[in-house]
């Protein structure tokens, strides 16, 4: 049942931000690196040890564990209003964290909920307060790219609270989430934030120092149902010898193969799309890159 709160006296305002990712940095600096050709060609037998032993690395894990029986996000807990459905002044003022409350806001945490996956498993998580989803929602940015203006930004007044639910992408599909959704006045859209309790939610599987990315995502070809369509991305002055796959019965390994010219080069990274042919189709099996040996995650939007 949906839960709500009424408003109460003003307190003193707020001054906070929601979070803006810090992978946003981390990732331009991955693109820098890649673009330079650190990773290196290598040979066939050299592939193959290295697809051996990420699967080793992957197989029992705790990341398997988790990616495979956990709650693992791939999408970030904060759910913002569409850009497009509200003024410019919103997003900027809550980039900014400029918040005040106006309503009192629960402390008990409600009722755990159970998640549900379409392959018919269950997870039973503990949720928070609306008082604690707002402090995190409403937390300092880790990076402001564009300051409010001289005169300040406009002050987001909340002035509910209300427990529901929204689509959330993860590890084993796209299932639907517990989501704290705060009404800020004036503004006709709300802003969410996932109601999960962070004890409850796996992290992503983090690249270890001194690996990189190759295989940025992949889709599949309807009409050839053993071909990847593979995303990555090369250096101007890197040459591109193409994909390759190590499979085995639940894993499939890929990476493309680029060889670093040696010669001076622009700093960019240069994004390229390319198909590897299985020798059946990928099924349930899961996708590992060959340079971090993480998961390569499926990606619609490349046919």
């Amino acid at each position: 049942m949906p839960m709500s709160v009424s408003p109460a006296a003003s307190p003193p305002p707020r001054f906070a931000c929601a979070a803006v990712a810090r992978a946003v940095i981390c990732a331009l600096l991955l693109l820098l690196l890649s673009a330079c050709g650190l990773g290196g060609r290598m040979s066939p037998g050299e592939f193959q040890d290295r697809a051996r032993e990420v699967v080793d690395r992957w197989h029992g894990s705790k990341d398997d564990l988790a990616w495979r029986t956990g709650f693992v996000p791939l999408e970030g807990p904060d759910i913002p209003p569409p850009l497009q459905r509200i003024p410019d002044w919103v997003s900027l003022s809550a980039h900014n964290g400029v918040w005040a409350l106006d309503v009192a806001l629960p402390a008990e945490s409600p009722r755990g909920a159970s998640l549900s996956w379409p392959d018919g498993s269950t997870l039973t998580v503990p949720l928070v307060a609306a008082a604690t989803a707002y402090a995190q929602l409403s937390r300092p940015a880790d990076f402001i790219e564009e300051e409010c203006p001289p005169r300040g930004c406009t002050t987001l007044h909340v002035t509910g609270a209300e427990l529901g639910d929204a689509p959330l992408r993860t590890s084993r599909g796209r299932i639907r989430v517990p989501v704290w959704y705060f009404t800020v006045k004036g503004v006709k859209e709300r802003f969410g934030r996932v109601a999960v309790d962070p004890s409850a939610i796996a992290p992503r599987p983090a690249q270890r120092e001194g690996e990189y990315e190759e295989v940025m995502g992949y889709d599949l070809d309807p009409a050839r149902p053993r071909d990847l369509l593979l995303q990555y991305g090369h250096g101007r002055c890197e040459k591109i010898h193409g994909p390759r796959a190590y499979e085995t019965d639940d894993l499939v390994v890929v990476d493309v193969d680029l060889e670093d010219s040696g010669k001076p080069c622009t700093l960019e990274l240069i994004g390229a799309r390319t198909s590897v042919t299985l020798a059946k189709p990928l099924g349930d099996r899961l996708l590992l890159d060959s340079g971090t040996g993480l998961p390569v995650l499926h990606e619609t939007s490349l046919r």
